[in-house]
Order: C-alpha cells, then sequence, then structure tokens
C-alpha cells in the first residue's frame, strides 16, 4: 500500500462473513426485468411456510351445522306443531294425578242424640302400578320391593300385594291396595315413603320403590257402643255400602256425595306450585233413631241373660210407645259386633225380631177377643163353659192343662189363656163356621198381620197369613189361639199398641229424621194411622188384659209390678222348626203395656226354642217383660196412675 492511497473507511458491524450480492436488495428500476432467482436453492429450513385453503373446510363445518339445525326445527315442528296435542296429554297424564275426596258418612244417633255409628278418619291405600316398571324405576323387582316394605304394615301378603302393583293391564294406572286403614298406617307409609325419597337423593343407587304408592282420604266406621243395637244399625261393607240394618235402608242418606282433587306430582310428590283443582265433597245426613240407647241396653241385657239361662236358639224384646208408634228398643240375641264382623256369627247377622216369621200363640187371642167385643158378640162378663176336651172338625182340642169343666166369663177365657174358650167365643163371630172365619181374618188384618209393617227394613218378613176362604179344617179352629199363621216380634208389639192407642193403629217407625249437612232438621213422614176397634172396645180389652197379671188365676202374675196397673199377656205355641219345617220345640212369648188405665209404654218378648228350664210364656218371658218395663217408666219418668185395678171376674158359679 502506498503512501499516497487514503486510508479506507471501517463500515460499523462484523466484516465476516462477507454479504452476498445476491442477498442485497435492490429497489427495482422502473421498467427494469425483475431479477432473476439464481439457480442455488435455499435450504429447507429457510423455505416461507405456505398455508392451505380454509374455504373448503368452511364449507364442510357449514353444511354439518345446517343439517344439525335442520333436524332440531323439524323435531321442533313435529313436538310443537304436528304431535302437539298428544305430547300434551302424555305430559298431563304423567304429571298430574286424580284422587277421589271420600265424603263423611253420616252419623246416627238415638232420640236423645246419643251417637251410635260415627265416621272416623281414615284412608285407602293406592297406587300407579305404572311407576313400579323397569322403565320407570331401572330396576326389575319393584314390586317385589315395595311389597315387602308394605306387607307387614297392611297386614297382607307380600304376593296379594305384588299381584295388584303388577296388574295384567299395563296401562292401568290404579290400584287399590288396602281400605280404610287408620292414620296411623299411613303415617307409617308415608315416612317410609319419605326416608327412601331422602336416600335417592343423597346416593344415586338406591331407588325409592314407594314413590307410587298413595293415599286416598276415606273414613271409617266405628260403633261406639259395641254390640248395641247392633241389628238395628247394621254395618257398612268393604265398600263403604250399608251392609243391613240402618246403614243399608238409608245407605243413600248416609253416604252423601264424594269429591275429587286433581293435582301435579312429580317423584310421587305433590307440586305444590302447579296448582289444583278440587271439587269438595258433600257429607252425608246424619240420622236420629227413635230409640233409647238407655232402654235398649235395658232390653238387650234382659234378653241375653235369659236366652243364656234357658239355652235358647234366640230371642228378641220390642219396647215401643203406645201414643206415637216410635220403636224404643228392638233387642236381639245372639247379636253381633259390627265393629268385627270376622267374629260374629252369621246366623246372628241380621234382625230377627223383624225377620223372624214364627206362630205367634195365646198372645194373639188379644186380637180374637177385639173381633168378639168389636162384632158384639159377646162381653168381658159373657159366660163360656169351657170342657177338658172340644171336637172340632178332624181335631180333638185341649187347653195346656187337664181340666174339669171351667165356668169362666169372657174375661177369664182370656186370663187364663183357654184355646177351647177362644174357639167356642170366635165361633159366635157368624152364623157359619165359614163367616165367622171371614170376620176374624178381616180383624187380623187390620192389626197388619200379613203385612210389613212399614218400617221399610230389609230382610223383614210380612209373616203368613193366608185368605180365609184357604183356611183348613184345622186352621179354623188353631188361628183364633194364634197357631197356623205367622208374623214377627214387631207386628207383635204393633198389636198391643194398638189396643193402648184406644183401638187406634199406627205404623211403627225407628226414624225420627235427618239432619243435612245444612245442619237443617228434617222429620220423618208421619206414620198412617188406622182405626181397627173402638175406644170403648180397646178400654175393655185392656182390662181384661189387667186381669192376665193382677189375678192370681192369671198366667201372667210374674209380670206384675208395685205401683202400676199392668196389662198383659202370655203365650206358649209350638214352633215349627226352620230346619226341618216341622214342630219342633215351643216360642214363649209375653206381651203387654203399662200403665193400664193410661198407656204409656208397650212391651213384647219373645224367646225360641227353650231347652232348659220352664219354657212357658209367663215364666221366662213374664220377668223379662217386667225388668225392661219398670226401666221404661223410670227412663221415661212415667208416674203411676193411681188408679185401681178393674178386678174383672174370671169366673163364675153355674
Amino acid at each position: 500500500m502506498s503512501d499516497r492511497e487514503p486510508p479506507r473507511r471501517r463500515v460499523a458491524g462484523p466484516a465476516w462473513p462477507p454479504r452476498p450480492r445476491s442477498a442485497v436488495r435492490r429497489q427495482p428500476v422502473p421498467g427494469a426485468r425483475p431479477a432473476r432467482r439464481p439457480s442455488g436453492a435455499l435450504p429447507p429450513a429457510q423455505r416461507p411456510l405456505r398455508l392451505g385453503s380454509p374455504r373448503p373446510r368452511l364449507r364442510l363445518v357449514s353444511l354439518t351445522l345446517t343439517l344439525v339445525l335442520i333436524a332440531f326445527v323439524v323435531r321442533l315442528l313435529q313436538v310443537q306443531a304436528v304431535d302437539a296435542g298428544a305430547y300434551a296429554a302424555q305430559a298431563e297424564q304423567n304429571r298430574y294425578v286424580v284422587h277421589t275426596l271420600a265424603a263423611d258418612r253420616g252419623g246416627i244417633t238415638d232420640r236423645n242424640g246419643v251417637a251410635l255409628a260415627i265416621s272416623e278418619d281414615a284412608y285407602d291405600i293406592t297406587a300407579d302400578p305404572t311407576m313400579f316398571s323397569r322403565q320407570q324405576l331401572k330396576i326389575g323387582d319393584g314390586p317385589e320391593q315395595a311389597a315387602a316394605l308394605l306387607a307387614p304394615i297392611l297386614g297382607q301378603s307380600q304376593a296379594d300385594l305384588v299381584r295388584k302393583l303388577r296388574p295384567r293391564n299395563t296401562n292401568s294406572r290404579y290400584a287399590r291396595l288396602a281400605t280404610r286403614q287408620t292414620p296411623q298406617v299411613w303415617k307409617q307409609i308415608k315416612d317410609l315413603k319419605s326416608a327412601l325419597a331422602k336416600k335417592a337423593e343423597k346416593d344415586g343407587n338406591t331407588v325409592n320403590v314407594l314413590a307410587g304408592v298413595f293415599a286416598d282420604p276415606s273414613s271409617q266406621r266405628v260403633y261406639p257402643n259395641g254390640d248395641l243395637a247392633a241389628a238395628i244399625l247394621g254395618w257398612v261393607n268393604a265398600d263403604g255400602q250399608g251392609g243391613g240394618g240402618i246403614e243399608q235402608e238409608l245407605n243413600k242418606q248416609l253416604t252423601g256425595k264424594d269429591g275429587k282433587i286433581r293435582y301435579a306430582q312429580s317423584g310421587g310428590r305433590e307440586v305444590p306450585t302447579a296448582g289444583s283443582t278440587e271439587t269438595p265433597a258433600v257429607p252425608g245426613s246424619d240420622v236420629e233413631l227413635t230409640i233409647d240407647r238407655d232402654i235398649q241396653w235395658a232390653a238387650q241385657n234382659a234378653i241375653t241373660e235369659q236366652v243364656a239361662k234357658s239355652r235358647a236358639d234366640r230371642g228378641y224384646v220390642v219396647v215401643q210407645d203406645t201414643r206415637t208408634g216410635q220403636i224404643l228398643a228392638m233387642a236381639n240375641s245372639p247379636g253381633f259386633d259390627p265393629n268385627d264382623l270376622s267374629k260374629a256369627d252369621g246366623e246372628a247377622l241380621g234382625n230377627a225380631a223383624l225377620q223372624d216369621a214364627y206362630e205367634p200363640g195365646s198372645t194373639a187371642k188379644l186380637m180374637s177377643m177385639a173381633a168378639v167385643l168389636q162384632e158384639n158378640a159377646a162381653t168381658p162378663l159373657t159366660h163360656v163353659v169351657v170342657p177338658n176336651r172340644l171336637h172340632r172338625g178332624d181335631r180333638l182340642f185341649q187347653d195346656d192343662v187337664d181340666h174339669d169343666t171351667w165356668y169362666l166369663t169372657l174375661n177369664g177365657v182370656l186370663a187364663k189363656s183357654s184355646n177351647i174358650g177362644t174357639i167356642l167365643a170366635t165361633g159366635q163371630l157368624g152364623r157359619t163356621q165359614s163367616e165367622a172365619d171371614r170376620v176374624l181374618y178381616s180383624y187380623l188384618r187390620k192389626f197388619g198381620i200379613g203385612s210389613y209393617t212399614g218400617l221399610g227394613f230389609p230382610g223383614e218378613t210380612p209373616g203368613i197369613l193366608a185368605p180365609y176362604q184357604k183356611w183348613s179344617t184345622s186352621q179354623q179352629y188353631t188361628i183364633p189361639f194364634g197357631q197356623g199363621f205367622s208374623i214377627n216380634a214387631v207386628q207383635a208389639a204393633s198389636v198391643y199398641s194398638t189396643i193402648a192407642n184406644g183401638g187406634v193403629r199406627i205404623e211403627p217407625t225407628l226414624v225420627r229424621g235427618t239432619k243435612g249437612p245444612d245442619g237443617r232438621f228434617t222429620p220423618a213422614h208421619k206414620p198412617r194411622q188406622t182405626r181397627v176397634v173402638s175406644e170403648k172396645t180397646a178400654r175393655a180389652l185392656a182390662q181384661m188384659l189387667e186381669s192376665v197379671v193382677d189375678d192370681e188365676q192369671g198366667t201372667g202374675i210374674k209380670a206384675r209390678i208395685p205401683g202400676y196397673n199392668v196389662a198383659g199377656k202370655t203365650g206358649t205355641a209350638n214352633r215349627v222348626d226352620p230346619a226341618t219345617g216341622r214342630y219342633r220345640g215351643y216360642t214363649s212369648s209375653f206381651a203387654g203395656f203399662a200403665p193400664a188405665d193410661n198407656p204409656r209404654i208397650t212391651v213384647y218378648c219373645a224367646i225360641q226354642n227353650a231347652t232348659s228350664g220352664s219354657y212357658f210364656g209367663g215364666q221366662i218371658c213374664g220377668p223379662i217383660y217386667k225388668q225392661v218395663m219398670e226401666f221404661a217408666l223410670k227412663t221415661l219418668q212415667v208416674p203411676p196412675t193411681g188408679a185401681p185395678a178393674a178386678n174383672l171376674p174370671v169366673d163364675y158359679k153355674p
């Protein structure tokens, strides 16, 4: 390097490696041709990255989303437009349930308002079988698990419950598992159901197998006095309908009208915010009977003791108000407890005092004497010669005891209960026997024999009384003293109440009235009244009946009541065995009223087939009459009249 050469300018930056010329970008000269890429290729790491076009992917995604949206739109249109009604109905069916609101059954009380039959809260345990299916519970043995839990609570077998929870009709949504269960039973089920629901919420493996179990409010019939007046009251069957007695006769009035409630539910629980509709139930009417509970108790206690003592088949006592015809008591033995029919004897169900038809015996002689006096065929003092035996037709008749010829008044014929004397007296009712039969038949019909009493009681018998033209030769002479036709106990009592009421028969009644849901009392229809004999005849018959009890020759001395004049009549009749249709044993009876001179109460007692001790009506039914009549007189506060006894003569000296 010469000294003349100027020094080179140092360029800032690294001087190595030298920058290739080709790497230097030059500004293109306008109009110049673009520089050619050098023939040497760049290393792969230094090549620029080129991206593919995104448009095909976007088209694919858009198409997919469009198809999905179209599917949703089509389904939405199907649900909301095409099949909207069907789906809405299905949703309603699955969501809403309808339960019956059972109407409260009306109560039954005695004449003083004492409860004889009441209804207490109860529940019918029900289920929705569709909620126990495999699809609903996700298990196959839902009914079996539910039945295992419910069986000990409801007292039923698991097999029976499984059949109800898995019915043949898979679309059935209602099954009644048990009826009229106590609130305690439903509470036990409800608590168990709630515990399972809470456990299922916490543990996904637990299934609430009781979610489909529900309860319909109902009521349970209760009879607070047990077997007292059971034959009158009857009972309520498993379907909640009256099964006998007043419960059956007045079932429509007592039942009322059921209501309904509709509400939303989910998982077996009510959804309170979803709304509900309710048609309230209309309770049944209360029924007030004519009977007096205390008098009923006295009558039932007396007849029960005597039937047991006499080892009889059965017995009945009827107590009637002579002025109104109202039944104050109607007792039967044996009886039953309507609270527990499982322990009842089938033959004891019903009301034998109205359903038994039997030959009354000598208590029916009152009707024969009524016909004789009313037709002026004789008077109480008419003389009747009564032989030891009397031949009539194809039979030889006798009294219950052998005797020499009796010289009796007509009053004495009744007092000594002479069959022969009664045949002779009624023979005076016509110029021929056929005419006498016709007259007697007309009076029997007027007294209500052969007709229903008017009570309308279920199973009541009208008795049997053939038209007089069809009376056999034997019946022409046995019917006057109470054999050859049949009655029931209420008919027999009504005969004596007719005489006690001055000869006017008032149809017996058992119901005083009803009280509706509005609290308004509606009296029962007034009973029909029929004059049978004149007041004069009735008064004479009452005096004749006094002789049966007061006179030492009378057959009813065991019915005497200190301080009261008692009118009564005994009866002992051959009894037709209902099993064989032949005579076997006796029907023992006593009928009468008191006070004899101002009658207020009639009492009738009958015992069928006494097999221990005496079977005479005066001996075994007379004391029952006395016991019940004394109690009734005191209960109703009937004072003695103080009138002297009639003391009509029983016999005469020829």
